[in-house]
């Protein structure tokens, strides 16, 4: 994956998006927002908004910003806040691995069915680090390669379509744990058939948390 092939795939994408993974996403997108314990008044980011499908279920009060890569899909999620009437709510084109935001500046950082798509996740992760509070926590939802031997052959044999389809279809949940050093604090299944994940992840790396212990 590449950044001209992450645009691309969502150029071809847009206009089609939530009707092919609108409803069969929302159960994760939901649950994720429900996870957060947002508090009026706090500041939450959300990498990779897409075209905005999340953006309603927030809770009245909250300030979102929202920030994809994608300009089509930027615009269509305008179309759905402007339509929508959705208060507190910013989008901007963006790329996460390299965000235009100040240190510490959001209480809750959450990224939906991106990481996997993200040409270097590693540096999204970095930066999702850096804009949130001290005390918050990041959620991911992403999919996962399955346990599963026979999906996970399947997985494996699309992985050089990664471009094409938009996606890296085996992307290892162990692998990439360890990778971003992370401190996973709960783990849920999500979606249809349990095939997506809800990571919630402490903003410091767990070495850090194992050297203060």
């Amino acid at each position: 994956m590449d950044i001209d092939g992450v645009r691309d795939a969502y150029r071809r994408y847009g206009r089609r998006y939530d009707l092919v993974f609108g409803a069969i996403f929302h159960h994760g997108r939901r649950t994720a927002i429900g996870k957060m314990d947002i508090q009026p008044g706090d500041h939450v980011l959300e990498v990779g908004v897409g075209t905005g499908l999340s953006l309603p279920e927030y809770p009245e009060g909250v300030h979102v910003t929202g920030i994809d890569l994608s300009p089509e899909m930027i615009e269509l999620a305008e179309d759905r806040v402007e339509r929508l009437e959705l208060p507190n709510v910013t989008l901007a084109e963006m790329d996460a691995a390299d965000m235009r935001f100040t240190d510490n500046c959001f209480d809750h950082v959450v990224a939906m069915y991106v990481l996997s798509v993200a040409p270097e996740p590693e540096r999204v992760v970095d930066e999702m680090r850096r804009v949130c509070q001290p005390n918050g926590d990041l959620f991911v939802v992403n999919h996962f390669r399955s346990a599963n031997p026979i999906l996970r052959t399947c997985e494996k044999a699309l992985s050089p379509l990664s471009r094409l389809v938009g996606f890296r279809p085996d992307f290892e949940l162990e692998e990439f744990v360890e990778r971003n050093d992370l401190d996973i604090r709960e783990t849920q299944s999500v979606n249809l058939f349990g095939y997506w994940t809800l990571l919630r992840a402490s903003r410091e790396p767990r070495s850090r948390l194992r050297e203060a212990a």
